[in-house]
């Protein structure tokens, strides 16, 4: 079998692009380990309140929202290094400050601090590898950081697992010390990628008119048919440990190797099946991605059997390596130039507002309702969502071919 030889391998891909690459491995670690327990550590502080510890948690994407209006353009204007490292730097602190909260107030500060760190990063990054990758290969370097999150989702759930049992409040000063290696990384090996303005443009940038949101319908519309697969990822983060917690006596070890099963498939399986569909149309992939997530939701909710609920996580995994690095490829396809970090900003509010609402709306359905009858309006809507958000990224494609048919019928 021919093997790429390892200095060929790096030198395929910019400096910013492996840093990125290595602060995501750590940053993901960090945070793996603290993500699947963060809700049962809420629960525990907070009384087994689910409501109270649905908000705290939707409070920090809550206040992303916000941010992340302005978080891209600031990227556009003083360029993406900067933002990332102030991203950086708060999420540090942000963190590093759950180890000392004990009251409700607290928590919910720590939740909008962190928040608008992490806000602030999305729409920088992203427009970076937009910046230095040509158009061809942004889904398999999209694919690439994605399987550098996953190194975390692989290995970190079960070392948290074990910190958690012994003292909690190791994970969080963990977290905030990879983000600080990271930032001290962002500072160090990554230059400015911003593309650079001649005279013209930037006194044109000072007197253009404001951005007219009617003016970037394609956007607004891949956006808002984007929530219903991020609604699930939010359920994951938020609800369904408690469901776990009903439905299994080991519960947080089910948890756990769920999510590093998850991150073991990406890692073996993302770049092969980004290679493997990079010349499939964007609507064929990201209409299969739905209808996994469609049926993953039904799964979750109903699956009483630990290796039938790691069936259904395999489909999720295969779901998510399709989804994600195509349906970023559309956003940085469609998005002019100027305006690349705007563009990532606001499709990242999807996220954004899912996790924001996510599990305050799937905490009261869970409440009155239960998992099962959460998880299946979910896959209903994400199923209806999937057909329109084919539909729709196909009528972009064929908008696109249609003056290059012209012009070759008039040649």
């Amino acid at each position: 079998m021919h093997r790429i030889p390892l200095f060929s391998l790096i030198s395929k891909y910019d400096t910013a692009i492996w840093v990125r690459v290595v602060g995501t491995i750590l940053t993901s670690l960090a945070g793996f380990m603290m993500r699947p327990y963060l809700v049962y550590y809420l629960y525990d502080k907070l009384d087994g309140s689910i409501f109270l510890s649905m908000l705290i948690i939707g409070l920090q994407p809550l206040c992303g929202i916000f941010v992340n209006l302005y978080a891209g353009s600031l990227s556009d204007r003083y360029g993406r290094k900067p933002m990332m490292l102030a991203a950086l730097i708060i999420q540090a602190f942000a963190i590093g400050g759950y180890m000392f909260a004990s009251h409700v107030w607290e928590f919910a500060v720590i939740s909008i601090i962190n928040g608008i760190g992490h806000a602030m990063f999305g729409p920088a990054a992203n427009a970076q590898i937009a910046d230095v990758v040509p158009q061809e290969k942004r889904a398999e370097v999209f694919a690439l950081l994605h399987t550098a999150l996953n190194m975390g989702s692989a290995f970190g759930p079960l070392i948290g697992l074990l910190l958690f049992t012994w003292n909690p409040t190791i994970i969080f000063l963990t977290c905030a010390v990879a983000l600080f290696a990271y930032a001290g990384l962002v500072v160090l090996k990554v230059p400015e990628t911003m593309p650079v303005k001649s005279a013209a443009e930037l006194e044109l940038s000072k007197t253009k008119p404001k951005i007219r949101w009617r003016d970037h319908k394609p956007l607004l519309w891949i956006t808002l048919l984007a929530m219903p697969v991020s609604l699930l990822y939010a359920q994951v983060e938020s609800t369904f440990p408690l469901h776990l917690q009903q439905h299994f006596e080991n519960y947080k070890t089910v948890f756990a190797t769920i999510i590093t099963f998850n991150g073991c498939v990406v890692i073996a399986l993302q770049i092969w099946i980004a290679k493997r569909t990079e010349h499939v149309s964007a609507y064929l992939v990201v209409a299969a991605s739905y209808l996994l997530f469609a049926i993953v939701s039904v799964g979750y909710g109903f699956v009483p059997i630990f290796a039938i609920l790691l069936f259904v996580e395999l489909l999720f995994t295969i779901g998510e390596m399709l989804n994600g690095p195509h349906i970023q490829k559309v956003i940085s396809v469609i998005a002019p130039e100027e305006h690349r970090g705007w563009y990532f900003s606001v499709f990242g509010m999807n996220w954004q507002l899912s996790r924001a609402i996510g599990p305050i709306l799937g905490g009261l359905l869970f409440s009155h309702f239960g998992g099962k009858m959460m998880f299946a309006v979910l896959a209903a809507i994400i199923l209806l969502a999937g057909i329109a958000q084919s539909r729709y990224i196909r009528s972009l494609n064929h908008k696109k071919e249609e003056p290059i048919i012209e012009a070759a019928l008039q040649t």
